[in-house]
């Protein structure tokens, strides 16, 4: 399971939406955090590879406020 923000993302869900499981991040969000990190958004959370993973953490981490920022 993807932890991402100190979210356990679940496994089964394409990316764009596990992503909106993070607090501060939506819809659009989701989409510009997956395009922003070169990842297809139709992924299944479960099938990312650590290097995938780690890149989605370090764009949500330089970009965006989320969870405990707000």
């Amino acid at each position: 399971m993807a932890r991402i923000s100190g979210v356990d993302l679940p496994r089964d869900k394409q990316i764009h939406i596990a992503l909106t499981y993070i607090y501060g991040v939506g819809n659009t969000s989701a989409s510009l955090i997956c395009q922003e990190a070169k990842i297809d958004p139709s992924t299944r959370t479960r099938d990312l590879t650590d290097d995938e993973v780690a890149r989605i953490r370090r764009t949500i981490e330089n970009s965006y406020r989320v969870e405990g920022d707000l």
